[in-house]
């Protein structure tokens, strides 16, 4: 039976985050299962485009995520759901958005299945 611990996912999480940071294409797709979908500002994206966009090196400057929240959808299948602030590499503004990041449990361990990112409201 698998363990559906809030602090287990963030760290899966933050490896997909981390290699967008040292620009380590191996590790972002290894943490992507070869279904994956997804759903950003700019259109839809597969495995390959998510691991394409490293191809110039990091994309991401700094990152924190907070306010997770773990949602069990079956057996071996969570959506995990937070707030993310990072800055991207040449910007000096932060962005704000918030993150549905689906994992499913594989013979190789969880793997991201689906992420859809939804630009946050900022107040002044």
């Amino acid at each position: 039976m698998p363990q559906y611990e809030l602090d287990r996912f963030l760290t899966l999480e933050k490896t997909v985050w981390q290699a967008l940071v040292t620009g380590d294409r191996d590790a972002d797709r290894r943490m992507l299962e070869d279904g994956f979908l997804g759903v950003y500002a700019a259109g839809f994206s597969d495995k390959a485009g998510h691991v394409g966009q490293l191809d110039a090196g990091p994309t991401v400057a700094e990152y924190a995520l907070s306010d997770a929240r773990l949602l069990l959808l079956a057996e071996g299948v969570v959506l995990l759901a937070y707030r993310a602030r990072f800055r991207r590499i040449g910007r000096e503004v932060p962005e704000v958005m918030y993150v549905s990041s689906v994992w499913r449990e594989t013979g190789q361990g969880w793997r991201n299945i689906f992420s859809q990112d939804t630009a946050a409201e900022l107040s002044g």
